[in-house]
């Protein structure tokens, strides 16, 4: 008699097992590396010390700043940061695009590894924060569908996580993000970023993790706007094989999101050639519109490790506004 065959864990177990040894890695690699106090946003009545300017009538005398002021023979006040309760807000791309991966991750499971290490770093102190997931219009997509038309690009499946403080929350919106289910058909990167627009919010920090693969003129205004009031952080998640092709003979490729079907020949030197220019040309015009926008650009790699170049980024990061805020 045999036994029968085991069945696979439910989704749900699986992306609880994950997350916990993410965290685990997240918590042992990022704590007293890149922790440190916390410095508020905004100009005002607080401790921490800001950046220096030049003294003007009405000012207080008591908030001179003598080093400047010496050096510059010119009198300096030292302005001072407000430490006030920081609010973060997460949008992931989880749209069939991000269902892919030839390195030692999935695109989504970089998306969701992003999003635990951009939690662990900002969860503190009161902070707050909270999540727009967007995902596939949920259309039923043929397995081997061939030249046919791809399924018209809609809102998807969009979903909001208030902005709350506290791990215990944190963790929760974490289990939701790594148990959302990609479904299929395009999505709307513009969509999911237009809904931190509206309502506005206060002043904060917003992370847009995502392959960014949907034309720019879909998503590259809505990001202008989210950027007069917040600081923005684009984190861009790219696989090899969306860069170059492998010399590998006929290679089934099919798009994850309208489900056509293409056969590639590999074998062809000059094919692969069109094939990295174009990718070299595609990811160009990413990080064109990126910084047109005026967000800050991270991307990482399912082939790499992806919390070694998240932990050089944010030190170069503060290396830079330390440096720009010294006189």
């Amino acid at each position: 008699m045999t036994s029968p065959t085991p069945r696979p864990a439910p989704l749900a177990d699986r992306s609880e097992a994950v997350l916990s040894r993410l965290q685990l890695l997240v918590t042992r690699k990022l704590d007293g590396l890149l922790q440190g106090d916390y410095a508020g946003l905004l100009p005002g009545p607080g401790s921490e010390a800001g950046e220096s300017r030049e003294y003007r009538p009405g000012d207080d005398v008591r908030r001179m700043d003598w080093p400047v002021t010496a050096r510059t023979t010119t009198p300096h006040v030292r302005r001072t940061v407000a430490d006030r309760e920081l609010e973060t807000w997460l949008a992931l791309d989880l749209s069939a695009s991000l269902d892919f991966g030839t390195g030692q991750w999935l695109k989504r499971e970089v998306v969701v590894a992003a999003a635990a290490a951009i939690t662990h770093l900002t969860v503190r102190g009161g902070n707050r924060i909270g999540a727009v997931i967007g995902t596939g219009g949920g259309a039923p997509v043929p397995a081997r569908r061939r030249r046919s038309a791809p399924p018209p690009a809609g809102p998807g499946v969009l979903t909001r996580l208030p902005a709350r403080s506290g791990r215990k929350e944190a963790q929760g919106l974490l289990r939701t993000v790594a148990g959302t289910t990609i479904q299929p058909g395009r999505g709307d990167l513009g969509a999911l970023i237009e809904m931190l627009n509206r309502p506005p919010r206060r002043r904060g920090v917003v992370v847009v993790v995502s392959d960014f693969l949907a034309p720019p003129e879909q998503w590259a205004r809505p990001l202008r706007k989210l950027r007069v009031r917040h600081d923005v952080l684009a984190i861009e998640v790219v696989d090899p094989r969306e860069l170059e092709l492998p010399d590998v003979g006929v290679l089934p490729v099919v798009d994850p999101e309208s489900g056509e079907l293409h056969e590639v020949q590999t074998g062809d030197p000059r094919l692969r050639q069109r094939y990295a220019d174009a990718a070299a040309a595609q990811r160009a015009t990413i990080a064109a519109a990126l910084r047109g926008a005026g967000a800050a650009h991270l991307r990482l790699r399912t082939d790499r490790d992806w919390l070694l170049d998240m932990v050089r980024f944010v030190a170069a990061q503060r290396h830079a506004r330390t440096r720009g805020t010294t006189r």
